[in-house]
């Protein structure tokens, strides 16, 4: 399964980057997330529980990112566990541009496998269903950066 999709966001890239990498930030913008634990800079473990069709599983899973640019890029492998729901595992691409008006955009593109009860389902299944929890977790994500400006603006 391949995925790709871009998103503008209303930040400087180095912002983008730090929050990309900060696990409280990662841990309330990802659905279903319950645990993410940052082991080191590079890896993180992570539990969270997800619904795709009528399977609904918890997911215990680990993650590293590889190949870092700081702050344009890296490389993000994972894998993950949901027991007899199946498997998941995968990369990503991610990539940080800066753009006029000091916002970023940000590029990812995935390839991902899965296997057991979810491969059951389909991809299409599972493909609309990432697509629609990639979607949840920016508009978290961009939602971090509305907060920060404006507790920056009540503070200043």
């Amino acid at each position: 399964m391949e995925m790709s999709e871009e998103y503008l966001l209303p930040a400087p890239r180095e912002q983008v980057w730090q929050a990309l990498n900060d696990a409280e930030i990662l841990k309330s913008c990802i659905p279903g997330c319950q645990e993410l634990e940052k082991l080191s800079d590079t890896e993180f473990t992570a539990v969270v529980t997800a619904k795709i069709g009528p399977v609904k599983a918890k997911f215990k899973g680990a993650v590293e990112l590889c190949d870092l640019r700081p702050p344009e890029s890296y490389r993000i492998t994972g894998q993950g566990s949901g027991g007899i729901a199946g498997f998941a595992k995968g990369d990503a691409t991610v990539t940080l541009t800066d753009t006029e008006n000091g916002k970023t955009l940000l590029k990812y593109q995935v390839n991902a496998a899965i296997g057991g009860k979810l491969a059951q389902l389909g991809q299409r299944l599972v493909a609309s269903t990432s697509k629609k929890m990639a979607a949840q977790f920016f508009n978290s994500f961009e939602e971090q950066f509305h907060q920060e400006t404006a507790l920056e603006n009540a503070d200043g």
